[in-house]
C-alpha cells in the first residue's frame, strides 16, 4: 500500500474524522432544544424572582394575590422545565412554556395595571418569535394587542404614551429577534450544506487516493515522489521490493551501465534527481557481489506547480537485470558464431586462390571461381562487421578505404545481383532515374549498404510491387535513393529503425543488424542515411555521401 513518509497514515475510507452521523446530529439538536428551554425559563424566573422580592420589601400598589399567582405560575413552569424530558417530545410542545409564561405575565399586568410589568413579555415574545418563525411572531403580535386592549378596557384609564409604547417596543423586539433567528438559521443551513459538501469531497478524495494507491501497488515498477524540500512523500510496494533486492539504492555499491565501472555517489540517479535533474532510462547496477548484482533503469520527471515553480520530482525505477543479461548473452552468441565462421571462410578463400592460380584451371572455371572468391571475401567482411556490431560499443567499428567511385555502377550492379530475388516475388526494379554520379566512398562498403537497402525493398514489398532506384549529385553531395511500394512503417518505427537488433513489425525477419551497420558505414564515409515512410504506402531511404574528397570540397 502506498505510504507517506511524513505525517500520519492515511485513514480508512469512510465518515470523515469529526463528522457526526445523522443520529448523532439529531441527538445534538434535541440536547440543544432542551438547554434552550431551560435557559430561557431560568432567565425569566430570575427576573420575576427579583421583581417579587421588590414587591415584598416595598409597598405593592395592586392586587397582591393576583400578582403572586402569576409569580407562582412562572416558578411552576420553571420547575416543569427541569423535570420534563423535552428531547423526547415533539418540538411544538416547547411552545407551551412561553405561552404559560405569557399567561403569568398577563396576570401580573392585571394585578398592577399602571406599572411596567408588561416589559416581562420580552422573554416569551423573543422566544416565540425566534424559535417558531412567522407563526410565533404573529402569535406575539396578537398577544400584545389582545392583552393590552384587555388591560386598557379593564382599567378605563385614558390612553397614554406608556400604554402604547410598551407593546410597540415589545413587537419591535420580537420582529428583530425573528429576523436575527432567520439569518442565523440561514447561516446554519448554509454551514450544514457546506459541511456536507466538504464531507462528500473528502470521501471522493479518499476514494481517489485509494484508487491511485491500488494502481501504484499493482504495477511492477517502483514509484517515488519527492517534494521540493527533498523529503519523500509517496512510495509504492514495488519500490520497497526493488530496494530490498538491490540492498538499498542509497547504500549499496553502484556501477555504471557496463556493470563494472564504479558509479560516483554524486552521479547516482536519486542524487541527480534530488539536485533537480530530469533524465530518462539511466541504467545503473547495484550490489557488491557480481553474481547477484541487479540493474535498474531509472527515470526522473520534474514536477511544476501552478506558478511554474519546481514542485519536486517523480522517480520511476524498473528492474532490467534480466533484459540486460539477455542482451549480453545474445551479443556473446552472435560474436561466438561470427568468430567461428571466420576460420572456414578464410580457408575457403585460400583454396579458391589456389584453384584460380592453378595453370590447369580452365578460363571459364577461373572466372566462376573469381566470382565465388569475391563473394566469399564480402561475406568475410560482413562477418567482421557483425563481430563489431555485437560488441558493447555504440557503433560498429568498420574499416573503410574511400576513393572516387562511379556510384551509378554500384547501384546497377546491386540491382542486377538482386534481380532473381525480385523476379521470384514479381517485384519490378526500376533504374530509369539512375544517372551518372561520382562519390567519395569505399566501393565495397557502399555496395554493402546498397545491397542491404535494395534487398529490404524487395523482401518487404508487396507481391507485384515496385522498387525505384535513383542517383544524383547536388551541392557537394551524391545521393542514392531507394524507394519501394511496400508495407511502410510508423513514425515510432522509423525513429528506432537504425538501432541494433531492432526489427520493425512482427513480420520482419533477420538479426536487426543490417541497417545499423549500414548507418555506421555511411557515417564513417562522412555521409548520412535517412528514411521517410508511411504505413501502407512504402518507404524511401536516402544515402548521402561526399561528392569528392573532403579536402577537395573545402578548397
Amino acid at each position: 500500500m502506498t505510504r507517506r513518509a511524513t505525517g500520519p497514515a492515511t485513514p480508512r475510507i469512510g465518515r470523515p474524522v469529526g463528522a457526526r452521523s445523522p443520529r448523532a446530529a439529531s441527538d445534538a439538536s434535541d440536547l440543544a432544544r432542551d438547554r434552550a428551554v431551560l435557559l430561557n425559563q431560568i432567565l425569566l424566573t430570575a427576573v420575576v424572582f427579583i421583581v417579587a422580592g421588590l414587591a415584598v420589601v416595598g409597598s405593592f400598589a395592586g392586587d397582591a394575590a393576583l400578582f403572586f399567582l402569576g409569580v407562582v405560575l412562572v416558578f411552576a413552569v420553571a420547575g416543569a422545565t427541569l423535570l420534563v424530558p423535552w428531547n423526547r417530545l415533539h418540538p411544538v410542545w416547547v411552545a407551551v412554556v412561553p405561552a404559560l409564561d405569557g399567561v403569568a405575565i398577563t396576570l401580573m399586568q392585571f394585578a398592577a395595571p399602571g406599572t411596567t410589568l408588561g416589559l416581562l413579555w420580552v422573554f416569551p415574545a423573543t422566544w416565540l418569535a425566534a424559535s417558531f418563525g412567522l407563526v410565533g411572531l404573529w402569535s406575539v403580535i396578537a398577544a400584545m394587542v389582545g392583552v393590552n386592549v384587555l388591560v386598557f378596557l379593564s382599567t378605563g384609564d385614558p390612553l397614554g404614551a406608556m400604554t402604547v409604547l410598551v407593546p410597540v417596543v415589545l413587537v419591535a423586539v420580537a420582529v428583530g429577534s425573528h429576523v436575527a433567528a432567520s439569518r442565523s438559521t440561514a447561516q446554519r443551513n448554509l454551514l450544514v450544506k457546506q459541511s456536507d459538501l466538504l464531507r462528500r469531497l473528502l470521501e471522493t478524495t479518499r476514494l481517489q487516493e485509494q484508487t491511485v494507491t491500488e494502481v501504484l501497488d499493482a504495477v511492477d515498477f517502483g514509484v517515488i515522489r519527492v517534494g521540493r524540500d527533498g523529503r519523500v512523500a509517496v512510495t509504492n510496494d514495488a519500490h520497497a521490493r526493488l530496494q530490498r533486492a538491490v540492498g538499498g539504492e542509497g547504500t549499496a555499491p553502484a556501477f555504471r551501465d557496463d556493470g563494472v565501472t564504479p558509479l560516483p555517489d554524486d552521479e547516482r540517479p536519486l542524487e541527480r534527481a534530488l539536485r533537480g535533474e530530469g533524465f530518462d532510462d539511466a541504467v545503473a547496477w547495484f550490489g557488491s557481489d557480481p553474481a547477484t548484482r541487479r540493474a535498474l533503469s531509472i527515470t526522473a520527471r520534474r514536477l511544476v506547480d501552478d506558478t511554474g515553480a519546481d514542485a519536486g520530482v517523480v522517480v520511476v525505477s524498473r528492474d532490467v537485470t534480466t533484459e540486460l543479461l539477455a542482451l549480453r548473452a545474445r551479443d556473446e552468441l552472435v560474436a561466438s558464431v561470427s568468430h567461428e565462421l571466420r576460420t572456414p571462410l578464410t580457408s575457403i578463400i585460400g583454396y579458391l586462390d589456389l584453384a584460380i592460380d592453378a595453370p590447369a584451371t580452365p578460363t571459364d572455371v577461373r572466372r566462376d571461381l573469381q566470382v565465388a572468391e569475391r563473394n566469399a571475401e564480402r561475406l568475410l567482411l560482413i562477418v567482421g562487421d557483425i563481430l563489431a556490431a555485437s560488441s558493447s560499443a555504440a557503433t560498429a567499428a568498420t574499416s573503410v578505404e574511400p576513393r572516387m567511385v562511379a556510384v551509378q555502377d554500384i547501384v546497377a550492379a546491386s540491382a542486377q545481383a538482386l534481380r532473381p530475388r525480385a523476379d521470384a516475388r514479381g517485384v519490378l526494379v526500376h533504374l530509369d532515374e539512375v544517372r551518372p554520379a561520382t562519390g567519395w566512398a569505399d566501393p565495397d562498403r557502399l555496395r554493402q549498404v546498397v545491397d542491404n537497402l535494395v534487398a529490404n525493398a524487395v523482401t518487404y514489398n508487396r507481391e507485384g510491387g515496385h522498387v525505384h532506384l535513383a542517383t544524383a549529385m547536388d551541392a557537394g553531395w551524391t545521393r542514392i535513393v531507394v524507394r519501394d511500394t511496400g508495407q511502410g512503417m510508423s513514425e515510432d518505427e522509423c525513429a528506432r529503425l537504425f538501432q541494433r537488433y531492432y526489427r520493425a513489425g512482427a513480420q520482419v525477419t533477420g538479426t536487426g543488424l543490417g541497417l545499423a551497420i549500414s548507418r555506421d558505414i555511411v557515417r564513417q564515409l562522412g555521409g548520412e542515411i535517412t528514411v521517410t515512410s508511411a504505413v501502407g504506402v512504402g518507404s524511401t531511404f536516402v544515402v548521402k555521401v561526399p561528392e569528392a574528397e573532403p579536402s577537395e570540397r573545402l578548397s
